[in-house]
């Protein structure tokens, strides 16, 4: 059995904020898996699917962000799930918006949802994927801007990161942290760059691409 925990904030308010892409991950692989309806348990809405013959737990905490690890801690504990068959999904303010980084541990870096959980399960050897939320502009307040919703522009890039970051969990499920780290920690727009060189690194047009990321 393993576990894929998305983290944000419950309630209206807090829709669609950057914050809150961990629960828009989640809500993907429902849609994906063709969850049942999530219960309500473990201070969290969470599903149960079968996934290529496998449990899978998928876990929203409702506890707010800096509570996370109550939800975690108590779904952990009462299935009994090792931190080694646990994903969790939230957002990173140190990464451009649409990057993923994929990691087997490590600390919170600056995330509190990570951190709680951290503090709570007494380990940092559990599975995280970062989705990257831009970083904030000059003398911007942290905690205003991850509270704060993407920009118009930015929409088409955040869902694309969101599909991504599914197909991360995907991957994760399928073939371990390794596999999902190797397949989706570049960066999409310099592959992109390089799927349209040519020979001698020039595109079809006789030009030199230029990686403006």
């Amino acid at each position: 059995m393993k576990l894929i925990v998305g983290l944000g904030n419950p309630g209206k308010k807090y829709a669609d904020t950057r914050h809150n892409v961990g629960f828009r991950v989640i809500a993907e692989l429902h849609s994906r898996f063709g969850s049942p309806r999530p219960s309500t348990k473990f201070e969290s809405e969470w599903a149960q699917v079968i996934h290529q013959g496998e449990k899978i737990l998928l876990q929203s905490p409702l506890t707010f962000m800096n509570l996370s690890g109550k939800s975690v801690r108590g779904i952990t504990d009462f299935y009994k799930i090792p931190a080694s068959e646990i994903l969790v999904i939230c957002d990173d303010f140190n990464l451009d918006i649409g990057r993923l980084r994929i990691r087997p541990g490590g600390s919170a870096g600056g995330q509190n949802g990570l951190k709680d959980i951290i503090q709570r399960m007494g380990t940092q050897d559990f599975t995280r994927l970062r989705v990257g939320v831009g970083k904030p502009p000059a003398g911007w307040d942290v905690s205003n801007y991850v509270l704060g919703k993407f920009q118009p522009e930015d929409g088409p890039h955040i869902d694309q990161a969101i599909k991504r970051a599914a197909d991360g969990a995907q991957e994760w499920l399928k073939s371990g942290t390794q596999e999902a780290m190797n397949r989706f920690n570049a960066d999409p727009k310099k592959s992109k760059t390089v799927k349209k060189q040519g020979r001698g690194g020039r595109d079809s047009g006789g030009e030199k691409p230029v990686d403006k990321s």
